[in-house]
């Protein structure tokens, strides 16, 4: 009666109660249940009129009337989930059973332990990811070919351990490591990531196309170790941290007990959601651009993310003004942004040197005068910032040599001027520089562009994350979903 994807299905439902059946389809698999003598009592639900007659007729030809009820449900929303064990949601996109797994009351299947079984047509990595974040747990994972087709089933239950997964976690899936089919699988995904990657880089997006080949290697191998002073090593080589500022404390703030990462975490600060975001997926390590310990601290109080991130052994590397003064830092990614978005002409000049070959920001020139207007569109663009305030000044209403600085940059308004600069770009300008600027300078009136300090910096992640997985495409490495704007706008 069955193929090889509804057998397997059939097998793995419990039978300790009641089973549900969602999207039914010709009820194949609640005839097989009860007939089989695995389950006294089905309830088989579709969303459409049609399927449920071709259920009815199966029912019929079975005589199994009594043990079987026909819903019309969207989803589970109509279907009676008193005495229910087992729900089966198969044939279905990872999002629609994602969502019908998500439209049940949290109450209703926390207390009476019931045991999903689920088989998703497309998008597997979503569904995994969300049935971690509806609190739950995927216990067995299989893979079933059938017609020269794979297809994944997952068994998921409670869990109030609570978890995230990463984007890797995701894909990899949970078979069984001696599953010769679930390998075939992963080779298999690995293969369409790979050529994900291939197109990606057609494109030119480098960043990305690291990233996806990254996630191939580990589909294919697995993650692996690596020890933390290897990481911090290389990441010296790239971003020297003996070029820090004198005031900054950048380094490997706080170790971890193993001194060894597989899964690390970015992200531009070190909060306390994010050392949450951190411990929820099992990484062993937060690389982050501002310092998790800056002032001397003479107690760390249950609130601190450092409390955090010791109680639940995450070690931290702390980049900061190293990162932002090095050839391919912050300002480095910006100045690329700046190249790909407008037409650049000549080289770019260094805005404020600091010796050593290290310099803080860039004064780039347009090979055509744009307005101030179109300036600040792009930027918003570049940044992906809510807005960006610009200043209208007395002077000319065209950009054509632009300075720019990750941050905080407002003070570097007099070097932009004498710089003769017609723009300054960055982060948390102050009141009285907006006047400054209104004001105007001794050479020109410098229009500032105020992009947000976390937006003209948080862009240098996806660099650290192609860098990093460049070198170590065994490590899981995640940008952070909770390195985000701390302001909201209205």
């Amino acid at each position: 009666m069955l193929d090889n994807r509804l057998q397997k299905i059939a097998e793995l439902v419990s039978g300790r109660g009641i089973a549900v059946d969602v999207g039914t389809d010709h009820a194949y698999l609640a005839a097989e249940l009860v007939t089989s003598g695995k389950c006294s009592r089905v309830i088989a639900s579709d969303v459409r009129e049609g399927p449920l007659e071709s259920a009815a007729r199966t029912v019929e030809k079975y005589g199994i009337g009594e043990n079987v009820s026909l819903i019309l449900s969207d989803g589970l929303a109509d279907v009676p989930m008193e005495g229910v064990t087992d729900v089966v949601i198969a044939g279905m996109g990872g999002e629609t059973i994602a969502d019908i797994i998500g439209g049940l009351s949290v109450e209703s299947y926390e207390q009476s332990e019931i045991r999903w079984v689920l088989q998703p047509m497309t998008k597997p990595e979503y569904l995994r990811r969300m049935i971690y974040e509806y609190e739950m747990q995927i216990t067995e994972e299989y893979v079933v070919e059938d017609s020269g087709k794979m297809y994944v089933i997952m068994v998921a239950e409670y869990n109030p351990d609570f978890r995230y997964l990463t984007e890797f976690d995701a894909l990899y899936g949970f078979f069984s490591e001696d599953d010769e089919l679930g390998w075939k699988y992963r080779r298999s995904e690995a293969e369409r990531l790979e050529k994900i990657a291939a197109s990606l880089k057609n494109a030119g997006r480098d960043d990305d196309a690291v990233h996806y080949s990254a996630l191939a290697y580990k589909l294919k191998n697995g993650c692996d170790y690596v020890e933390i002073a290897d990481i911090y090593n290389y990441l010296d080589s790239k971003y020297p941290f003996a070029a820090q500022e004198k005031w900054d404390n950048s380094g490997l703030l706080i170790e971890n007990h193993s001194g060894a990462a597989d899964t690390v975490l970015l992200s531009l600060d070190i909060s306390n959601t994010v050392a949450s975001e951190a411990a929820c997926k099992w990484a062993d390590l937060v690389i982050s651009h501002h310092p998790v310990i800056f002032e001397p601290r003479r107690r760390i109080g249950v609130e601190d993310p450092v409390m955090n991130l010791i109680y639940n052994d995450i070690a931290a590397i702390c980049m900061h003004t190293n990162l932002d003064i090095a050839s391919g830092g912050t300002n480095g990614v910006i100045l690329k942004k700046l190249c790909e978005k407008f037409a650049v002409s000549g080289e770019p000049e260094p805005f404020e040197e600091l010796g050593n070959g290290n310099n803080l920001g860039w004064v780039v020139e347009f090979e055509e005068s744009i307005t101030r207007r179109e300036l600040a569109l792009g930027l918003k663009e570049i940044f992906g910032c809510e807005y960006v305030r610009f200043n209208s000044g007395s002077g000319g209403l065209m950009v054509k040599r632009a300075a720019f600085c990750s941050g905080s940059g407002g003070s570097m308004l007099a070097l932009a001027d004498e710089k003769e600069c017609d723009a300054l770009i960055t982060g948390d300008v102050k009141h009285d520089v907006w006047i400054s600027a209104e004001n105007g300078g001794k050479k020109r009136n410098v229009c500032i562009f105020d992009c947000g300090h976390f937006h003209t910096e948080n862009i240098v992640l996806w660099e650290l994350r192609r860098v990093l997985e460049e070198k170590y495409p065994q490590l899981d490495i995640e940008i952070a979903e909770r390195s985000s704007d701390p302001c909201q706008y209205v």
